[in-house]
Formats: structure tokens, sequence, C-alpha cells
């Protein structure tokens, strides 16, 4: 029995393949892995798809990545180191899982909400050789977790679907619209959206990121 790193929920694929292109799924702050878990009947039918439960609960329910500290002086702010020690435990639960279910190595896909798009940016910055495509809902590019050095990796097998609900009153869509550029310096293919929602997903969101993947998997 493999011992993984984050508790987690399995669809397995309904179209067989020797080796199964992957989708990993990680909930926002407060949320758990039932959440993005409802897309799944919805995703492509090729996918193994594997909804990842954050490793720090809170109090009196849900589960976080890395915690949201509020104070005077510096408004909300986020646990950096926190999120580097989830970043890398998402790097080894993705390993782990291609080796436990026999996943294909080359065609593995992040989808993250909020504060899990957060780490899924984080992730395939900094580890680019193992992701191939992420959508990223609803968060952006937090630069002081990303791996030293990042911006000399390889990033020419990695893409990258963004959106953000244009009145988002969680994280700010200012925050979002830099994605795109930040990406583009970095010459990764990527595709932004907004849509006029707040910190949620819209139903035509979803249709268009849903069709994104599907071409690129």
């Amino acid at each position: 029995m493999t011992h993984f790193s984050l508790e987690h929920l399995v669809r397995k694929p309904r179209i067989q393949s020797p080796k199964a292109p992957a989708l990993f799924l990680f909930h926002g702050y407060g949320s758990d892995e039932n959440d993005l878990f409802s897309f799944a009947e919805q995703l492509p039918d090729e996918l193994f798809i594997i909804s990842a439960k954050a490793p720090y609960q809170m109090q009196p329910y849900g589960n976080a990545w890395y915690a949201i500290y509020f104070d005077d002086s510096q408004g909300k702010f986020s646990d950096d180191q926190q999120a580097i020690q989830s970043r890398d435990l998402i790097r080894d639960f993705v390993q782990e899982s291609i080796e436990a279910y026999n996943l294909d190595a080359e065609n593995i896909n992040l989808l993250g909400f909020s504060q899990g798009s957060i780490l899924s940016y984080a992730v395939a910055l900094s580890y680019p050789e193992m992701i191939k495509n992420v959508v990223a809902l609803s968060g952006y590019i937090n630069q002081d977790i990303l791996k030293d050095g990042y911006q000399h990796n390889d990033f020419s097998k990695l893409e990258i679907y963004s959106s953000h609900g244009s009145v988002d009153q969680v994280i700010p869509v200012d925050w979002a619209r830099k994605t795109k550029p930040f990406l583009e310096k970095l010459q990764i293919p990527v595709q932004y959206s907004e849509f006029p929602v707040g910190h949620g997903v819209a139903p035509q969101n979803f249709h268009e990121f849903n069709s994104w993947l599907k071409k690129r998997i």
C-alpha cells in the first residue's frame, strides 16, 4: 500500500488507457476534497481525477493549504512558509499518485480554486517538468512561494488557463490581471478570462475551461 502525503478522492477514467492522463483538483481555503470533486462527472472521460484534501484542519470544519492571518498593520496576509511546504507536499503527492495509480507522467494536469489555484501556479512554475496544463480559477501568482531561480526553468511544455470573477470580493481582480503579462514574460501560453461573478465559478467559466482542457489532454 502506498502511503500518500494527502488524503484524496478518486474518479477513475471512463475510457481505459494503459497509462491515464490525470487531473489533480486543489480546493480553496476553508473547503475540502468534496468541493471541486462535484465537477468530476462533467470532466473529460479519459481523465483519472484526484481531488486532494489540504493538510491543515480548520475549526469548526474545512481545511487550508496555509494559514491566512488578519491584523491591523498588514491587513490580510499569507503564511508563505506553510504555503511553500504545501507546494512541495503537492509535488510529492503527484509523484506518489503517478506510481500508485499508473498515471501518464507526461500528462499531469492541475486544477485549483482560490488557495488551490495559487498553489497550482506555484507547483507548475517551480516544477514545470512535472506539469502539462494548469486551470487556475480565482487565484493569483504569489511570487514569494515560487522556488528560487524558477525563471530559469524550462516552461516549453506548460500551458495555463486562468480565470477570475470581475467582482471578486475575496481576491481582487487586479491581482489576477497581472497573471497574463507575468506568464507571457516567461513565454508560457496563457488564456485569461473574466466573468461577471464574485469569488466563484460561473457555468460559462466551467464550459470554457473544460473545453480548453479537452483540447490539451
